[in-house]
């Protein structure tokens, strides 16, 4: 039996819109199906064969969307690129990936090709732009509409998503056709996926959220998505009445709940409101069921995994916690001895099942550690499970701070200094001490007219939380660093105040 993702698309809907662009304009499944096709013959005529690479590194539009989705039916491997990056990050992409085909935005067209120019690899490059006129735009629009979608196996690979790279340098997660399939079928079933369903889609498309589980969740069940080119509050208000589900990360809840225009009534037919890719605070959770109505359902999920639990679609929603795992997998929160620890112990959360990606690419050393004996992949992750099953990330296991021999789990300090009058956000990390071996700092964000100091902050935690947890220096900045799916990088704070002490 075929396995090709592409072919599980419900693209039978001819007539059904699936993209509703800012402008008005509607493609059906039909035209990106068609427009698919001629991005496959395209691939064909470059001499591409299944199982080569492309890497695409160009602005999110439906084109865009649709060279993801003629690759996928090429039986090809995806990769895409965050814009943002930069030449020597391209370049290690380009080494460690061989592709065949660079596809990039006209802008970039110069960096690329001095980059493939050093290369060892023989490598085409094409541009794609959002008005249309890129080369492989060109190239594609008198080509055949029709394609006969290639035959895949469950096991063959489908993309390679390249993880942030905080620890060192990306590693290429390697997805199977299988892998995205099962995720997308789970995710359209426990959040109510159908037909009638319109989703607010404004996530970039070089990303697991954005990419898969919010385009994957629309085309298995035939329904539509307003796609946006990025995040933009007036663009939110403008179509949030015309739309019955929206993804989105924290900040963009946070950036609505301040906007006046933003009330129960333009939101009364969106039926859902999810978070994830960064920690959704408490007090979001709260503002955003005052103001609406209704509580915001928080899930995590990972590049290598898909998503792995999820808050109840009919049922609680907990602040502070990602739910329930997904049917789809198995997980468990085990010790540093790979056992499994009792409820409201804090362990390191492992997962297997069908979801669970291939391995790195090219990274043999780092598969063996990634996966237990037994076939788990260890995700990094540090969690907690209630006796109700539901779970709790309290952090990475890289960012846990060990001062004095004693374990000082971020998040947990971070969820009291949030509570606290005039703070609107905060981040713990650890940094090098000559005396506890690392010390605890807190990186804090002040509520707009507010002004405290260090000593006001230390001495509140202190009436809350043991000593050894309470920041030895509190520094006060107006933004955290965060990447782009809004999630706050703690290396790049470690690395900004090492040497404090």
């Amino acid at each position: 039996m075929d396995a090709n993702l592409y072919s599980q698309f419900l693209f039978e809907r001819k007539e059904k819109p699936l993209l509703l662009l800012d402008d008005d304009r509607q493609l059906t499944y039909e035209a990106v199906d068609k427009k698919a096709a001629q991005y496959c013959h395209f691939f064909v005529k470059a001499g591409l064969k299944p199982g080569d690479k492309v890497i695409q590194q160009t602005e999110k539009s439906p084109d865009a969307l649709c060279v993801y989705l003629a690759a996928l039916r090429s039986g090809l491997i995806y990769i895409p690129l965050n814009l943002a990056f930069q030449a020597d990050e391209v370049a290690y992409f380009v080494d460690d990936a061989a592709p065949a085909l660079f596809i990039c935005s006209p802008n970039k067209e110069r960096m690329v090709a001095r980059i493939i120019a050093q290369s060892t690899h023989q490598v085409a490059i094409e541009t794609l732009s959002q008005d249309g006129n890129g080369s492989i735009q060109e190239k594609t629009s008198a080509l055949k509409t029709s394609f006969e979608t290639v035959e895949r196996c469950q096991s063959d690979i489908a993309c390679i998503l390249y993880t942030s790279g905080t620890t060192g340098q990306p590693k290429g997660a390697m997805l199977s056709h299988k892998n995205l399939l099962v995720n997308a079928q789970a995710l359209k079933n426990i959040w109510g996926f159908s037909e009638n369903d319109t989703l607010l889609h404004m996530l970039p498309i070089f990303h697991c959220h954005g990419l898969f589980f919010a385009c994957h969740s629309v085309m298995l069940s035939g329904a539509s998505m307003i796609f946006l080119p990025k995040f933009d509050v007036d663009l939110a208000i403008k179509h949030l009445p015309n739309s019955t589900v929206l993804m989105g990360v924290p900040t963009y809840y946070t950036r609505l709940l301040s906007d006046v225009r933003f009330t129960r009534s333009l939101a009364q037919d969106t039926r859902l409101f999810i978070s994830g890719s960064a920690p959704l605070l408490e007090k979001t959770f709260y503002a955003f069921e005052k103001k609406i109505g209704q509580r915001i359902l928080e899930r995590y999920g990972m590049t290598e995994t898909g998503i792995n639990t999820s808050n109840a679609l009919k049922g609680d929603r907990i602040p502070g916690t990602v739910g329930l795992p997904l049917p789809l997998s198995s997980m468990r929160i085990v010790d540093d001895h790979d056992r499994v620890v009792e409820s409201l112990k804090i362990g390191h959360i492992q997962v297997s099942g069908e979801n669970v990606f291939c391995g790195y690419w090219r990274k043999e050393a780092q598969n063996k550690q990634s996966f237990t004996s037994d076939g788990f992949f260890r995700t990094g992750d540090l969690g907690q499970q209630a006796e109700s099953g539901y779970i709790s990330i309290v952090g990475r296991a890289k960012d846990i701070v060990i001062t004095g021999g004693l374990n000082v789990y971020p998040k947990e300090v971070e969820s009291v200094i949030n509570k606290l009058e005039g703070i609107k956000e905060s981040a713990v990390v650890g940094v090098p001490h000559p005396d506890f071996g690392e010390a605890v700092i807190a990186v804090v964000i002040e509520k707009e007219g507010v002004s405290l100091r260090a000593q006001d902050v230390i001495l509140k935690l202190k009436q809350n939380i043991a000593d050894y947890k309470v920041p030895k220096h509190v520094l006060f900045i107006k933004s955290l660093p965060r990447n782009a799916m809004g999630k706050v990088q703690k290396n790049t704070l470690r690395d900004t105040c090492k040497h404090l002490f």
